[in-house]
């Protein structure tokens, strides 16, 4: 990465971390992509004095010495204006300013979400494999948030079917949440992608888990949500889902139990599958509408 790449990424870490004149990470992210540099925002937000106060911290050097450190720890960081950025996450309203990835990125990749509840079933789990399997077959990547249940269950059909599989987590990347998936998030970290949209260190809090479930909707194409409760995460990201204009693919077994799913039911994009095969039939019409986007969309830039 060239020297004017790092100082965008370290000016946009440096106003995440001071938010001058108390803005939000959100009003940080809309200036940014706005003006198309975080260092002509930072510059605006904090003018250059003629000389440094001294024993004052250099925000923009200390940011750029965490950013070697992260990189030695393995780690990539994504900001917003990186073309490595996953360009379908961009497009939402929480988009998060920065990403921390470890593994692959596949540039425009076509991910579905399979989520659900941690106290799921032995049928519910087993409808979570099948469908990570069958995606697998047809070279979509399983997307899930590393939770037990339903999203251990998708995650490892998927690598065990020799297939891709992108973790996005609630807690800094360096943290492991469940610690019983210590060992499949590695992995998933080995052979897949994880992403995490907070500072490597940050602990598991309850405000993270509804930003990682925005973050999932934004990234793939569609979510199916195999098995969840009233107040599960999985109910949070279907709503997302809606807003954000992707599809939800709802089974029987979450429309039958609650009723927040019976409430989307008729909303657009909102499908009901009794069966797995009605659940990857609607995948497959999806898979060729976003195939048939995406190449109109190339078809436009090059003329």
């Amino acid at each position: 990465m060239d020297g004017v790449a790092r100082g965008e990424q370290a000016a946009l870490v440096a106003l995440l971390r001071d938010r001058p004149g108390g803005m939000s990470w959100s009003e940080i992210t809309a200036d940014v992509l706005e003006s198309g540099s975080a260092l002509q925002v930072w510059e605006q937000a904090r003018p250059a004095t003629l000389m440094a106060v001294p024993g004052e911290d250099d925000p923009l050097g200390a940011a750029a010495e965490d950013i070697e450190r992260w990189t030695s720890q393995g780690h990539r960081l994504l900001t917003i204006l990186d073309a490595g950025y996953p360009a379908r996450l961009r497009g939402i309203h929480q988009a998060p300013p920065v990403l921390f990835a470890r593994g692959r990125l596949v540039p425009d990749e076509v991910a579905v979400s399979v989520v659900g509840s941690r106290r799921a079933s032995d049928r519910g789990l087993q409808i979570a494999a099948h469908l990570a399997r069958e995606l697998v077959a047809r070279n979509v990547t399983v997307l899930a948030g590393l939770a037990l249940g339903i999203d251990t269950a998708a995650h490892r059909a998927a690598l065990d079917a020799g297939g891709r599989t992108v973790a996005i987590i609630g807690t800094g990347i360096n943290r492991a949440y469940p610690a019983t998936n210590r060992g499949l998030q590695a992995e998933i970290g080995s052979r897949g992608l994880l992403l995490s949209q907070f500072w490597p260190d940050a602990p598991p809090q309850k405000s993270t888990f509804p930003m990682r479930n925005a973050t999932m909707s934004g990234y793939g194409i569609a979510t199916v949500v195999v098995e969840a409760g009233e107040q599960s995460g999985a109910r949070i990201q279907a709503r997302l889902a809606v807003e954000h204009g992707r599809p939800v693919i709802l089974t029987d077994l979450v429309v039958q139990r609650n009723e927040w799913a019976k409430a989307l039911i008729g909303r657009p994009g909102v499908h009901v599958a009794v069966r797995p095969a009605e659940v990857l039939s609607v995948i497959e019409e999806l898979i060729t509408e976003s195939a048939r986007i995406d190449a109109e969309l190339l078809r436009l830039v090059s003329t």
